[in-house]
């Protein structure tokens, strides 16, 4: 059997047909991994099959079927082989979808602005009217904390207005929230996924102190760029990485609610936030 990489199955099914010489039909393959766009362009995955020929087909040579039985006299009461038709990454995980999930996908940028914010109202309190969902999420939190490798004792959720706090910590938080946080960053977006498309609401995760340390962090940070825009009327910070630029993010836009405040690309597709009067540059 020979490991196959490509941008989807569908492109994996036709290199390892045209390698063994063969149709969909007379291959055998097995998928390894899924592909997958990962998360805000962090971590995506090839598509990864091995495969090999069918018994019959290997044993003629490589030649499909189809050739080697094209001068032979049909079979009157033979039916007509119906074409088969490589499955497509949507049909087959169709059956492992959520029938809850009916929300319309975000975009990437819709997710990045939308990740922090946590608008409320001067007066807001915290919401008990909806105790149903925070219950659930919360023993959906502890179950996945439960089935995982990691040893966390504390998962604690509330619910402020349109936004759902989520508080985790045990012995293997630093192990949770990974180097530089990227376990966290995918933990972040894996819950505000499912929590989005399901109740509508949006999540503030803290793994132990590390969201604290990171936005006391980008706060001393973005205090150049607070006095330039104040200044000139306008700043952006230098390219920051996952929950960093959401974090400079939020703290931007309560410093400067009436300025245009939003993520930019740089040449490297890295991401900066910029702050101006409302002039896209």
């Amino acid at each position: 059997m020979k490991r196959i990489e490509a941008e989807t199955l569908e492109e994996a099914y036709e290199i390892a047909c045209r390698e063994y010489g063969c149709s969909f039909s007379q291959l055998k393959y097995e998928i390894i991994q899924y592909p997958s766009s990962g998360f805000l362009g962090l971590f995506t995955k090839k598509a990864v099959i091995v495969a090999a020929p069918d018994v019959d087909t290997s044993r003629s040579g490589g030649i499909s079927s189809d050739e080697n039985v094209s001068n032979s006299k049909p079979r009157e009461d033979a039916k007509p082989e119906k074409k088969s038709i490589p499955p497509s990454e949507t049909e087959m995980k169709r059956d492992v979808t959520p029938d809850s999930v009916e929300r319309k996908p975000m975009s990437e940028n819709q997710i990045v602005e939308s990740f922090f914010d946590t608008r409320e109202s001067e007066d807001e309190e915290e919401d008990t009217g909806r105790d149903d969902i925070v219950a659930e999420v919360e023993s959906t939190v502890r179950h996945l904390i439960d089935v995982s490798c990691f040893d966390m004792d504390t998962v604690e959720v509330s619910r402020r207005d349109k936004t759902l706090y989520i508080y985790i910590d045990g012995r293997d938080s630093a192990l949770m929230i990974g180097r530089e946080g990227y376990r966290y960053n995918a933990l972040s977006y894996l819950l505000f996924n499912w929590i989005h498309a399901r109740y509508g609401l949006f999540v503030k995760l803290e793994i132990a102190t590390f969201l604290e340390s990171q936005e006391e962090m980008i706060r001393n940070y973005i205090q150049p760029v607070v006095e330039s825009v104040r200044e000139e009327g306008r700043g952006r910070t230098r390219a920051l990485d996952g929950i960093l630029v959401q974090i400079a993010l939020e703290q931007l836009r309560e410093e400067f609610p009436d300025k245009y405040v939003a993520i930019k690309r740089n040449r490297d597709d890295r991401k900066y936030v910029v702050v101006n009067d409302f002039i896209k540059s």
